[in-house]
């Protein structure tokens, strides 16, 4: 990943979520069904639970699935109470890891989160360890092409955005996470749904990781991931594209 987006180890982390549908879906419908709970089920009048809804079409989630979960939330048909939790640690090379999840019992959690980093060679720290080495923000993704470079980098900057990365892999606008409903709402009048849209963490800077390294660093990554409750895992490390390719293979 080494010169390319800081947010490429992010859709790398996601393309192989991609691969596990269900577990995909689960997680989405629990952020679909809390982010209903939270509001009004109008996502016009809901911001949440518009990013929820968005998430949800990326991952190409059928409508049916999504109303019922947005009907769950919205008409108290879901009595449990999930507590939004953020776990923060190091992973092996001295990766900062971010992890965000919605549970219904925090021990639980905890517990799964700690003995992961631990089987990894990890480290859990306390909350507000590691989230100063990123940025948070509204992110956007588009395919290379749904526009040119220079397109998208006028209407990104006209609605708001902060920056604007193209690669052959595509597009990725940021912006501050208060503007990213609006920012989102423009590029997406003007050129169709986007691949992906979230809040998330930005990377200020990548830690190069060597090849043993990483193994168990994609390791611990997965092991995260695989976790019922975790919502989000972000990362701030960089891998040659060579050496990912044959760790992912």
């Amino acid at each position: 990943m080494a010169g390319h987006s800081k947010f490429k180890n992010i859709m790398h982390r996601k393309g192989r979520q991609d691969a596990k549908r269900a577990k995909v879906f689960s997680k989405l419908i629990r952020e679909l069904t809390v982010a209903a709970k939270s509001g009004l089920p109008d996502p016009d009048m809901n911001p949440r639970l518009r990013t929820a809804i968005s998430a949800a079409k990326a991952a190409n989630m059928p409508g049916d699935t999504m109303n019922r979960a947005i009907k769950k939330g919205s008409g108290g048909g879901d009595d449990t109470n999930y507590e939004e939790i953020r776990y923060e640690g190091y992973g092996p090379g001295g990766v900062a890891i971010i992890i965000e999840a919605l549970t219904d019992n925090r021990n639980r959690t905890a517990s799964e989160v700690r003995a992961a980093f631990t089987k990894f060679g990890g480290n859990l720290g306390e909350t507000g360890s590691v989230n100063f080495m990123f940025d948070r923000v509204g992110l956007i993704v588009y395919g290379a092409a749904s526009a040119s470079a220079d397109d998208m980098f006028e209407a990104a900057l006209e609605a708001g955005a902060s920056d604007v990365e193209t690669s052959d892999g595509g597009h990725e606008v940021t912006c501050d996470p208060d503007d990213f409903s609006t920012v989102r709402d423009a590029l997406e009048d003007k050129f169709g749904a986007a691949e992906d849209a979230r809040l998330d963490w930005k990377p200020q800077n990548a830690i190069a990781v060597d090849e043993n390294a990483a193994s168990t660093l994609l390791k611990l990554l997965d092991a995260l991931e695989d976790n019922d409750d975790v919502q989000r895992v972000a990362a701030n490390f960089d891998v040659a594209d060579d050496v990912l390719e044959r760790l992912s293979a």
